[in-house]
């Protein structure tokens, strides 16, 4: 494991394990909070501030929209990917209106595989 780098989609209970386990100047980024499935109240757990402190790490939050300006490119290279078989995904679809209180609720239960989509028409 490499301990220097964490890239933190989930918040919650995993992170609160991961952040226990950083090395001397680890970094962390936090592009997500998958786990969290509330935030009103806000929700409350263990705090990082002291594994950021003794470790020296940096902790920076990445949002997509802070790089809109490399979308179009970085479209056309996934899609090259994608096509080159470089790059694959999954897709859980789900059809139906109707099955997107569920949907969501399965995304926290950890239920999908791949990009969760709900399919409305064909």
């Amino acid at each position: 494991m490499d301990n220097r780098r964490f890239i933190d989609n989930t918040a919650g209970t995993f992170s609160d394990t991961v952040l226990k386990h950083l090395a001397l100047n680890a970094r962390v980024v936090i592009c997500g909070t998958a786990a969290i499935s509330s935030w009103d109240d806000w929700p409350t757990g263990p705090r990082v501030e002291r594994h950021l402190l003794v470790k020296r790490a940096s902790m920076q939050g990445f949002v997509i929209f802070d790089h809109q300006d490399k979308y179009s490119a970085t479209v056309t290279t996934l899609a090259n990917w994608i096509r080159e078989g470089k790059l694959s995904y999954r897709e859980d679809v789900l059809t139906g209106i109707e099955s997107a209180p569920d949907a969501i609720a399965g995304l926290y239960r950890g239920e999908n595989l791949g990009k969760r989509v709900i399919k409305l028409t064909d």
